[in-house]
């Protein structure tokens, strides 16, 4: 396979943007990549990172290019688990304690810092707007954080999101109680889901 295909099948395989640091551990020099970039008309998005001309830019897609360990959560989790009717004001992403994140509050989203172990507590794949796939807690995840900070968030987005919880058939009980077990907030979720089931 030649450095052209092997760049078009990662091309491909990203909906369209180019990291020189993948390409690069394909074997591909930095040189040859930005050549590529330069003659193909692909446009800088982030640091290493470009996009084709024809594709829209998708921010929470670069975001989670740059940012591995970052889990979208809270109000971005809600959407993209459509669970709720607005997009949210601002990006919600959670790390664990010891990540830095210093870069992303410069960028102004706001991070959560968790215990190690919940980093990846219900931590799945969803698809953007554009199609493409980030790192997202699951629905059962997302509706124990809303409801463990619940009085800072608009009363009116958490009971929209635990009725359409209550109505999905995705819906997963078993997980959504063990999560809730883990984060303290049973009692409470138990009243909810009460007066919805």
């Amino acid at each position: 396979m030649t450095k052209t295909e092997k760049l078009s099948n990662l091309i491909e395989l990203r909906n369209g943007y180019l990291s020189i640091t993948e390409a690069q551990e394909l074997g591909i020099s930095r040189t040859y990549v930005q050549e590529y970039i330069s003659s193909n008309g692909f446009e800088r998005v982030a640091r290493g990172l470009y996009k084709a001309s024809d594709v829209w830019t998708d921010d929470l897609y670069i975001l989670a290019l740059k940012n591995e360990k970052a889990v979208y959560s809270f109000d971005t989790a809600l959407m993209l688990n459509g669970l709720t009717e607005r997009e949210p004001t601002e990006i919600f992403v959670t790390v664990s304690r010891a990540y830095n994140a210093s870069h992303l509050r410069s960028m102004g989203i706001v991070v959560n810092h968790v215990r190690d172990k919940w980093v990846d507590l219900g931590r799945t794949i969803a698809k953007t707007t554009y199609g493409n796939e980030v790192a997202v807690y699951d629905m059962e995840r997302t509706i124990c954080d809303m409801l463990r900070v619940k009085d800072k968030k608009d009363p009116q987005m958490f009971a929209y999101a635990i009725k359409e919880y209550a109505k999905s058939a995705k819906k997963n009980l078993p997980r959504l109680m063990k999560y809730a077990k883990e984060f303290g907030v049973e009692a409470e979720l138990r009243q909810y889901m009460e007066v919805l089931l």
